[in-house]
C-alpha cells in the first residue's frame, strides 16, 4: 500500500552508480528526487547518502545513454530531460591519460574528462610548457597502425616495458592552471637560445613544476633513434589514401573525451594538427621546437611526406651526426653548476633585442616601389613522347605575375604569354649537385592545372625567382617584408645540399659510431649498403658541422618546411556531381583537389577568396563559397564531416593570430570557426 502523501508528492527513484576512487568495485545508490530538483541538489542528497567523508570538489555527473556530462548545476532533472530510466554515474572529471608525444615517448597526467578538447589540450601544453597549443590537437591512432603493432607483438613478443614518463602531480590533475614559472610571459627567457638547456637563472621555477630537469631534458631534447628492425616494424603510409588514413583519427575540439568514447589510462597522440608555427622562440620554445622537429623526423622517416634522395641525406645529416650527439653531450652536464646570470640582466638584454626590431631604412622605397625581376630564364614544355623542348626568352616578374619575350630587345613589346600566379602551386625542382634549378608552376585555369617548367642558371636567380613565385602565390609582391627572409631561407637550404667529398669525409666513415641506417627511411636502407650510406651522411654533415643544437633543429624544421609536400593534410572526399573519388589536400592558405590515382593536383582554392563555409549534418556534406561565384561541396569518406571542416575552420582561426595580442587564445571565436554552422 502507497500512503496518500507519498503518492501524491511527485517523487520518483533514480538510481546513481559512484565511482569511488578507493573501492575496487563501483557502488549504486537509489535516490528519492522530485522533477524540480537541480543537478546540484541530487550530489547534495547523493555525497550525503555515501557518508564518506572527502573532497567531493572534482565529482560530477555522467549521463551513460546520452554520452553527456550534467555540469549545469542550476538544472532541474525535468530541464535536462533525465528521468527514472537514466543510467547516471557520479565520477571524477580529472583521470589519467597517456599521451605519446611527438618524440615517442609516453607521458601520463590526469586531464579533464569533463572539458572541451580544444581546452584540454590546452592545459595539458601548460604543464609540459608547449606555448602556442592551439596548433596541437589529440589524435586517435589508425586501426591500421594498431594492426600492424599487434602483429609485432605477437610475433617478437618483446619483454621491453614502455618507459612512461608519469606526471600525475601535474596542476592540471587538481583542475588548477599550470605553474606560472615555466609558463612565464615575462621578459627572462627559460631556456638558452643556444644549447636549449633550461636558464639558469629560471632553473627554480622547475621545483614548482612536474617538469622537473630530468623530465624538462626527455622533452627538450632529442634521444637516439630507435633501430631500422623497429622502423621496419612501424606503420608507413604507402599511397594517398593510406596518408588520408592518419587524419581520420582527429578528436572533435567542441566536445569533451569522455563524449567521444576515450576511457581512464586510454593512450593518445599529441600531435601538431595545425602546420603554421606562430612566433618560434629558442628562449621560449625549447620543448616545442624539439616536438615539431620530432614530428618532421618521424614523417620523414616514416614517408609520410616525400622528399628526393639529396634532402633525405640533409635530414640524416642534421638529425644523426649533429643533433643526436649534439643532445647526447648536453645531456650528461649538470644544468645547476652554469654561472648565475642576474633575471634583472637576462629581462633588459631580452627588451633590447625585442626593442631593435628589423630594419626599417627601406619602409618608404617598399611603399613607393614594388621590385622586379628581368633575365633570361629556359622554358620548358612537356610535347608528346616525353620529348622536352627547352628554349630561353626573356622573362619579366612584376606584381604577381610573369611575362615572357623572345628577347630581351622585345621586353617592351607585347608578350608571347602572360602568367598570373595568383593561386598557382610552386613545386621546386632541383639538383643542386646536377647543377638544376628548376620551377615548377601548377597554374589553376578553367580546365584544370597548367604545367609551366622554368631552369634557372644558378642558385641566385633560382632563390629570387622562387622566392617571389612563392610569395605570388600568395598574392603578394616582391615589396612585401617577408620577400628578403624567404630568398635568403631558400639560399641557406641550397648551401646544406651543396657538398664535396672530403678527403676526411671519405677516409674513415668506419668511426662512426651510429648506425646510419637509424636515420634515413627504408627506401634508402635497402638502396645502399650501410657503409655506401654513412659516407653519403658524412659528406652532407660537412656543411651543417659548426650549427648549434637550437640552430640545427630549426633548420631540419625550415628544410622540412621547404618540401613541396609540406603542410598538407589528406582526406578522401567525393565532390557533388562527381562519380569518382578525389583527394582534397588541407593546408595552412588553401585546398587542393588532388587525383587519387596519379597524385596531380587538380584545383586550388586559396583561403583568401573564401566567403563563407558550413555543414549540412543531414547530408554530412561540407559546403564552401569563393569570391567570383564559386562553389564546392563535397562528403568525406576517410573521416567524419566534423573533422575536416574543424580542420579548415582551425587554420582560418590561427591566420586571426597576432603578435602584438596576448597569448590568450579566444575560444568562442575557434568554437565559431570550427561548428559547422553559417
Amino acid at each position: 500500500m502507497i500512503s496518500s502523501s507519498a503518492y501524491g508528492s511527485n517523487t520518483w527513484d533514480l538510481s546513481v552508480i559512484v565511482d569511488h576512487q578507493s573501492d575496487e568495485e563501483q557502488k549504486e545508490f537509489p535516490l528519492q528526487v522530485t522533477g524540480d530538483l537541480h543537478i546540484g541538489g541530487v550530489m547534495l542528497k547523493l555525497v550525503e547518502k555515501i557518508k564518506v567523508s572527502q573532497d567531493w570538489s572534482d565529482y560530477a555527473l555522467w549521463w551513460e545513454q546520452k554520452k553527456c556530462w550534467l555540469l549545469k548545476t542550476h538544472w532541474t532533472l525535468d530541464k535536462c530531460g533525465v528521468q527514472a530510466d537514466a543510467k547516471l554515474l557520479f565520477t571524477t572529471q580529472h583521470k589519467m591519460l597517456r599521451l605519446r608525444l611527438p618524440n615517442m615517448k609516453t607521458v601520463r597526467l590526469k586531464v579533464s574528462f569533463s572539458s572541451v578538447v580544444f581546452k584540454a589540450v590546452s592545459d595539458i601544453c601548460k604543464v609540459l610548457n608547449i606555448r602556442r597549443p592551439e596548433e596541437l590537437s589529440l589524435l586517435k591512432q589508425s586501426e591500421d597502425t594498431l594492426r600492424k603493432k599487434k602483429k609485432k607483438d605477437k610475433n617478437s613478443k618483446e619483454l621491453v616495458t614502455e618507459d612512461i614518463l608519469n606526471l600525475c602531480n601535474s596542476p592540471v590533475s587538481s583542475g588548477l592552471s599550470a605553474s606560472p614559472g615555466l609558463y612565464s610571459k615575462t621578459m627572462t627567457p627559460t631556456y638558452d637560445p643556444v644549447s636549449g638547456t633550461p636558464a639558469s637563472s629560471t632553473i627554480t621555477w622547475f621545483t614548482d613544476s612536474p617538469l622537473t630537469e630530468q623530465n624538462c631534458s626527455i622533452l627538450a631534447f632529442s634521444h637516439p633513434n630507435c633501430s631500422p628492425e623497429t622502423l621496419a616494424e612501424m606503420y608507413q603510409p604507402r599511397t594517398l589514401a593510406d596518408k588520408a588514413k592518419l587524419n581520420a583519427g582527429w578528436l572533435d575540439s567542441s566536445r569533451s573525451l569522455m563524449e567521444q568514447g576515450i576511457m581512464e589510462d586510454d593512450q593518445l597522440l599529441l600531435r601538431f594538427k595545425y602546420y603554421t608555427f606562430f612566433d618560434l622562440n629558442p628562449k621560449y620554445d625549447a620543448v616545442r621546437i624539439n616536438q615539431i622537429y620530432e614530428q618532421a623526423r618521424w614523417a620523414i622517416l616514416l614517408e609520410e611526406i616525400d622528399c628526393t634522395e639529396e634532402e633525405m641525406l640533409i635530414f640524416a645529416a642534421l638529425q644523426a651526426y649533429h643533433i643526436s650527439k649534439l643532445s647526447s653531450s648536453l645531456e650528461t652536464q649538470d644544468f645547476t653548476n652554469e654561472s648565475e646570470v642576474d633575471e634583472v640582466e637576462a629581462a633588459l638584454s631580452n627588451l633590447e633585442v625585442t626593442l631593435e626590431g628589423g630594419k626599417s631604412s627601406n619602409i618608404l622605397e617598399d611603399i613607393t616601389d614594388i621590385p622586379k625581376l628581368a633575365d633570361y630564364l629556359r622554358l620548358v614544355r612537356p610535347r608528346r613522347l616525353s620529348i622536352k623542348t627547352i628554349k630561353p626568352y626573356w622573362f619579366v616578374f612584376k606584381d604577381t605575375s610573369i611575362s615572357y619575350f623572345k628577347n630581351k630587345e622585345s621586353g617592351q613589346g607585347e608578350p608571347i604569354e602572360k602568367l598570373n600566379l595568383k593561386g598557382c602551386e610552386v613545386v621546386p625542382d632541383v639538383n643542386v649537385a646536377a647543377k638544376k634549378f628548376g620551377i615548377k608552376l601548377l597554374i589553376p585555369v578553367a580546365a584544370g592545372m597548367n604545367e609551366v617548367y622554368l631552369r634557372c642558371d644558378d642558385e641566385n636567380q633560382y632563390a629570387q625567382w622562387m622566392a617571389a613565385s612563392v610569395l605570388a602565390s600568395k598574392g603578394k609582391t616582391m615589396a612585401d617584408s617577408s620577400y628578403h627572409p624567404e630568398v635568403q631561407k631558400i639560399l641557406s637550404f641550397l648551401k646544406m645540399k651543396n657538398w664535396t667529398m672530403s678527403p676526411q669525409a671519405t677516409s674513415d666513415p668506419e668511426s662512426i659510431d651510429m648506425k646510419p641506417e637509424c636515420f634515413v627511411s627504408l627506401r634508402y636502407t635497402k638502396k645502399y649498403k650501410s657503409k655506401q650510406l654513412a659516407a653519403r651522411i658524412l659528406e652532407a654533415h660537412q656543411n651543417v658541422s659548426q650549427m648549434p643544437l637550437v640552430e640545427a633543429k630549426l633548420r631540419f624544421i625550415q628544410a622540412w618546411q621547404s618540401l613541396p609536400e609540406f603542410g598538407l593534410s589528406y582526406y578522401i572526399v567525393r565532390f557533388k556531381g562527381s562519380k569518382k573519388e578525389d583527394v582534397l589536400g588541407v593546408s595552412y592558405n588553401r585546398l587542393i583537389r588532388i587525383d587519387i590515382a596519379t597524385g596531380d593536383p587538380i584545383t586550388t582554392w586559396r583561403f583568401s577568396n573564401m566567403k563563407q563555409w558550413n555543414v549540412n549534418w543531414e547530408i554530412r556534406q561540407v559546403g564552401i563559397e569563393f569570391d567570383q561565384n564559386v562553389s564546392i561541396a563535397f562528403t568525406c569518406l576517410s573521416a567524419d564531416c566534423k573533422i575536416i571542416h574543424e580542420h579548415i575552420g582551425g587554420y582560418i582561426f590561427l591566420s586571426t593570430r597576432s603578435k602584438d595580442h596576448n597569448e590568450t587564445l579566444d575560444e568562442e571565436l575557434f568554437h565559431k570557426l570550427t561548428g559547422g554552422q553559417e
